[in-house]
């Protein structure tokens, strides 16, 4: 019998969803015998190279290279989990949704403390770089999410509870203790 396939990507945010999967401990040894991993950083596959049963995504979207891959997760994962604050509301990355992408661009390239010298006050517009959004989108208003795991980042015991529960069929039932936070 096959192995249920689990692909992962990390989008517009700081790749701290993807640690507390690693944060299962040793309870990765026993996902790695549930499942096989497909597109993920966790084995570095970088393109599809067949369908997903669960596709989990962290990182909201800010870019057109973050929505082509979330797309991308959408037509290639049965089901499709939304990992984290940023997948879910923005998270940080959002704090910009109320400044213009302008401003933003000249901060970044032009006034930025760190910036150093850039006198022709060039913004970098090579053809193969993403266009940046006007604002960073939850994944849920680009393509249909199945499950939300909020948490920032979201405790590994919720991520495992969720995987194991998803990944051997059973239902999934999230006690409220693994999504409260005081």
């Amino acid at each position: 019998m096959s192995k249920p396939i689990i692909a992962t990507a990390s989008l517009a945010g700081c790749f701290g969803c993807h640690m507390s999967v690693l944060d299962i401990d040793d309870r990765i040894l026993k996902l790695i015998e549930l499942v096989d991993f497909n597109k993920s950083p966790i084995n570095d596959i970088k393109n599809f190279t067949k369908k997903c049963d669960v596709g989990i995504i962290e990182g909201g979207c800010c870019n057109t290279e973050n929505v082509h891959v979330l797309k991308q997760f959408r037509e290639n994962c049965k089901i499709l989990i939304s990992l984290g604050q940023c997948a879910i509301m923005g998270g940080l990355p959002a704090m910009r949704n109320n400044i213009p992408v302008k401003e933003c661009l000249e901060e970044a390239y032009f006034n930025g403390v760190t910036v150093g010298e850039n006198k022709e006050k060039i913004i970098p517009n090579d053809e193969e770089l993403p266009i940046i959004l006007d604002k960073v989108y939850p994944l849920h208003e680009i393509v249909k999410i199945d499950y939300y795991l909020p948490g920032c980042p979201p405790r590994a015991d919720l991520i495992w509870t969720a995987l194991e529960a998803l990944v051997t069929g059973n239902e999934l039932n999230i006690p409220y203790e693994l999504i409260k936070y005081d």
